[in-house]
């Protein structure tokens, strides 16, 4: 009777690690951001369906990057486990550091199971608060480690070209446009030189305390952002290249972080955030 293939649990852990580090790098960057007035989140995306950055509850938002049917399944177990303890207690008791904490529970557990490949994303989960010093922002990487970032964080692509051109900006207590062109320019940044991303090609949301609605989520139209930017010259949208996460890939081979992909849907069950251990699902509460 042969022996069975050995390998180290260290060895194991890495290779798996490594696994979901180059599916992550493959997609485009998220950049997360503090401005005087909330969060904001952005990133390059040419898809006006398929969103990297969702509303998840009143003050709450998320933004991912990796394989969309993979984060899109979190996204949507996060909205069911909000609604749940809202209504059963009270809105107040759905925070970001609540959801961050399930997500890193359930992101944990997919990552140290030998039954299953490890999740492919990293994402943000962001709370605006009454004043500035109380807005929230986590990072939770595929491993289930939360990281609690203050000023700007960036997730997934080219994170240090992206943080490079965005550590010199002196974002804090700046107001929204600042903060914006600062951003959109950082996510045009790369070693080969700055480029023009087209207003289409963005996908740019804010938690704004300013808004007198109780949903403070607000996902901003292409005629602001023209507003809101201005002139910033001639729009050089990102070349379609072989390796890109994003683009010029066969239809035949899943793409990591590509919302234009139409194979790549929402499929599989949704991770049950509420009870890992028993693998239960939340129910949703009746309408």
């Amino acid at each position: 009777m042969s022996s069975p293939f050995y390998v180290s649990p260290e060895q194991l852990m890495k290779d798996r690690a490594d696994f979901a580090r180059k599916g992550i790098a493959r997609g485009r960057s998220v950049v997360a951001a503090q401005y005087a007035d909330g969060l904001l989140f952005a990133s390059e995306n040419p898809s006006q369906a398929l969103h990297k950055v969702s509303e998840i509850y009143d003050r709450i938002a998320f933004a991912a990057v990796g394989r969309y049917n993979e984060f899109e399944n979190l996204r949507i177990a996060g909205v069911r486990l909000a609604d749940m303890r809202g209504y059963a207690y009270d809105r107040r008791d759905v925070t970001g550091r609540g959801l961050a904490n399930a997500y890193a529970q359930t992101l944990g557990t997919i990552f140290s199971s030998g039954g299953e490949k490890p999740y492919e994303v990293e994402i943000f989960v962001g709370e605006v608060g009454d004043v500035a010093a109380d807005d929230q922002l986590f990072r939770l990487t595929y491993d289930g480690q939360v990281a609690d970032e203050h000023g700007f964080a960036v997730m997934g692509g080219q994170v240090e070209t992206v943080s490079e051109g965005l550590k010199d900006a002196d974002l804090t207590g700046a107001p929204l446009a600042d903060v914006l062109r600062a951003v959109v320019k950082a996510l045009g940044h790369s070693d080969s030189g700055d480029r023009v991303i087209p207003t289409g090609h963005l996908e740019v949301a804010v938690l704004d305390r300013t808004r007198t609605q109780t949903r403070k989520f607000s996902r901003l139209s292409p005629a602001r952002l023209d507003a809101l930017l201005g002139d910033r010259g001639t729009a050089t949208p990102a070349p379609a290249a072989e390796g890109d996460g994003d683009a010029g890939r066969a239809p035949t081979s899943p793409t990591v972080d590509d919302p234009r992909d139409p194979t790549d849907q929402v499929s599989g069950s949704v991770p049950p955030l509420e009870d890992p251990t028993t693998g239960e699902p939340p129910i949703a509460p009746p309408s």
